[in-house]
């Protein structure tokens, strides 16, 4: 694997770790300030730049 292909999977992967929604113990913990993800990404609406 070249360094360029590990490079490419790495940042594809942070992306899919951050297109979660938050966790409910997160909201319940934060009492309701934080109730979604500002920057989730949606797979076909916003692209990732590789």
């Amino acid at each position: 694997m070249t360094i360029r292909t590990l490079v490419l999977k790495k940042k594809l992967a942070r992306a899919m770790k951050r297109a979660w929604p938050v966790p409910s113990w997160v909201v319940m913990k934060t009492k309701g300030r934080v109730r979604f993800h500002v920057k989730r990404r949606h797979w076909r609406r916003s692209k990732i730049k590789t």
